[in-house]
């Protein structure tokens, strides 16, 4: 039998511990082959407004009545708002208002979320997409739901929203005339009470809604007072996304007396103009 030196084997165990990293090697540079994914595009937005500014003090004083009488510090103390707390100003901001005045009080707070997608297969956009339809769907609504019997979630958020479940309230995202009965107590110049003027009472709005020609996508929902409470507070919240960014409007108002109600649809209406604004602001 040859005799082979300690030396002589230490080094031909050397050489196929060498070669045998070789093959591992080339076996996962074979790989190197196969078909790559390109990454999915970036959102259009890198960077979110300071939410503070984000409402001219016009919109503000026609927001918020009562603001523009006070004394100077007082006045620009409640123009100026309050930042929302956050612990990373490129993905999230917020600022809210506040104005008491003799005959009611009414509340203002806007919220930017800009959202980044990790997985590069999924865009910005889509990841808010995501983030948008979860909001929505706590309102009660969906605009991509199949037509069919609501589940439980969405029974709950209409009721929690003010979403109309009725067939009749229903129409009233199309239509906001009224019934035949009440035109012709109307015409009159009487409402359905006896009293003159419209039938209307303050409080009445449309219901939580899906709103056309705002962003991305967006919805409306109504938070009407509770069946169980005496306060006449209404909250309007308008929620839109445009590209990867996902806003938030929420308008409020409480009477100082419980024998007043709030106008559900001027806040409405004054809820959707703000965040029309805030989208033109975003587009430039």
């Amino acid at each position: 039998m040859a005799y082979v030196p300690g030396v002589a084997l230490l080094a031909a165990l050397a050489v196929g511990c060498s070669a045998g990293d070789d093959g591992n090697a080339n076996g996962a540079d074979s790989k190197a082959g196969s078909p790559t994914v390109s990454p999915a595009p970036p959102g259009k937005y890198l960077t979110l407004p300071a939410p503070c500014r984000a409402v001219p003090r016009s919109t503000l004083k026609d927001l918020l009545p009562g603001a523009a009488e006070l004394p100077g510090d007082q006045q620009d103390k409640v123009f100026r708002g309050s930042a929302a707390v956050t612990y990373d100003t490129d993905r999230k901001v917020g600022c809210s208002w506040k104005s008491d005045a003799p005959s009611a009080t009414r509340s203002l707070s806007i919220d930017f979320e800009r959202v980044v997608s990790y997985d590069p297969a999924v865009s910005d956009d889509d990841r808010a997409d995501t983030v948008y339809a979860k909001k929505e769907k706590a309102a009660g609504l969906s605009s991509s739901a199949t037509p069919g019997p609501p589940d439980e979630m969405d029974k709950e958020g209409e009721e929690s929203s003010g979403k109309a479940k009725d067939p009749a309230d229903a129409d009233a995202t199309g239509s906001t005339g009224p019934s035949p009965s009440e035109s012709s107590d109307e015409s009159n110049g009487e409402s359905t009470d006896g009293a003159p003027g419209n039938s209307s009472s303050p409080e009445e709005a449309l219901p939580s809604r899906i709103l056309d020609d705002l962003g991305d996508a967006a919805f409306l929902q109504n938070l009407p007072k509770k069946a169980d409470s005496t306060a006449q507070h209404h909250t309007v919240s308008v929620v839109f996304r445009t590209s990867n960014v996902v806003v938030t409007v929420r308008y409020a108002e409480q009477p100082a007396l419980i024998t007043q109600v709030p106008d559900g649809r001027e806040l409405q209406e004054k809820a959707q103009a703000l965040a029309r604004k805030l989208a033109e602001t975003l587009s430039e």
